[in-house]
């Protein structure tokens, strides 16, 4: 079986607690304005984009998406552009961010972007937007950060957008973009949008690598000896689970001899998880239970699946054709289910690119597709074709 997972490689930074002390206030459930601005300051220079005018860390209330009510504070950045201001303002995007692990240092705006995510953020800024990038809820600040949960996901995106409305120049004309833990970010902050923030005047999404975690999740399969680094997925998922199910015990999914492999992976970013499960050589035979994989996605199936796949904007999906990490087939079910429920959906497979690959590959195509969206033009769609 393979693992669902999402593909970023921003390096942990020591930094970061003192990022938090120096911008948090209290925290913890609380009764704040969900999308209330609460503090910004200046972004270390080392984790900005170099087509940004200006960049900074905000910290921003939002409603807990676990409990589905009162708020917690998250983190994020916010990055002007260079180009001038239009009539109106610059438009948003609003980045959701592939993995970077669980551990508060894992949070993006504590760390150098990926150069992945780096080119890929600059192009945003060149057409003229507004990246607005979220940490995601419990990533950056305290308590657990619900890994793939959907709702929390987007409850922080949306807020992020409200709070970033509040500064001097910013439009709210906002299109949701994110990649693999992103894309499903991006595609359930779409379903939420309508119910959740009205307020927030979305155009469209833009999602690759985007996961299915249904009954498409155990429909492929891999070889049980691949030494497979996106194991860390898995691990990272218990602590939704937790959330979820609070008895619930990792050893019902991993064998006893992969537990430091599940304990260390609370406060071990992606690329040094990766290395760890590489150099032990780890394999989903030396490290599930029988049908392990299954009973954590199933647990995990209500709070990781959309809220709807009927969505009120179009939406662009990329997919790469060699994709091993949020499987081909797998996001084309997504595609097509979708466009049964009613959504309008450009789908553009690019054959010979991997799950990372596909992120700036398909600028050639989504960046159309988003100059369309915000002139107020038609989209194409390829359901049914």
């Amino acid at each position: 079986m393979s693992i669902p997972r999402s593909l970023a490689l921003p390096l942990a930074s020591a930094a970061l607690a003192a990022l938090i002390a120096g911008c948090a206030g209290t925290s913890g459930p609380g009764t704040d304005k969900p999308g209330r601005l609460l503090s910004e300051q200046p972004l270390a220079a080392a984790n900005g984009l170099s087509d940004a005018s200006r960049q900074m860390r905000i910290l921003y209330a939002s409603t807990d998406g676990v409990s589905g009510k009162g708020t917690v504070e998250v983190s994020g950045a916010v990055f002007f552009p260079k180009t001038p201001r239009p009539a109106g303002g610059w438009p948003v995007v609003a980045w959701a961010h592939g993995t970077t692990g669980v551990g508060d240092a894992c949070a993006p705006s504590g760390n150098p972007r990926s150069a992945r995510d780096t080119e890929y953020l600059n192009t945003w800024l060149r057409e003229g937007f507004v990246v607005v990038a979220t940490d995601y809820q419990g990533l950056g600040t305290p308590g657990p950060h619900p890994y793939l949960h959907t709702r929390a996901q987007a409850y922080s995106v949306l807020d992020a957008v409200r709070a970033a409305l509040t500064l001097p120049g910013v439009a709210n004309r906002v299109v949701l973009v994110g990649q693999s833990q992103g894309g499903g970010a991006a595609f359930g902050t779409a379903g939420y949008t309508a119910t959740y923030a009205p307020d927030v005047k979305v155009l469209g999404t833009v999602a690759t690598g985007t996961p299915y975690l249904g009954a498409a999740a155990s429909d492929v399969s891999t070889g049980l000896d691949r030494v497979s680094p996106q194991l860390a997925y898995l691990m990272y998922a218990t602590v939704t689970a937790k959330l979820v199910q609070p008895d619930f015990d990792p050893a019902s999914v991993f064998l006893p001899t992969a537990m430091a492999d599940v304990q260390a992976s609370a406060d071990t970013c992606v690329g040094p998880m990766f290395n760890r499960l590489i150099g032990e050589k780890r394999t989903e035979r030396n490290t599930l239970q029988p049908d392990g994989s299954k009973r954590l996605l199933g647990l995990l199936a209500p709070v990781t699946g959309y809220a709807t796949l009927k969505l009120a904007q179009p939406v662009f999906m990329g997919i790469g054709g060699k994709d091993v990490d949020v499987p081909t087939a797998m996001q084309e079910s997504l595609v097509r289910d979708a466009c049964k429920a009613g959504s309008l959906i450009q789908a553009h497979v690019y054959a010979d690119k991997d799950h990372s690959g596909t992120v700036n590959a398909s600028l050639k195509d989504s960046l159309p597709f988003v100059r369309s969206l915000l002139a107020g033009q038609p989209v194409g769609s390829t359901c049914g074709g």
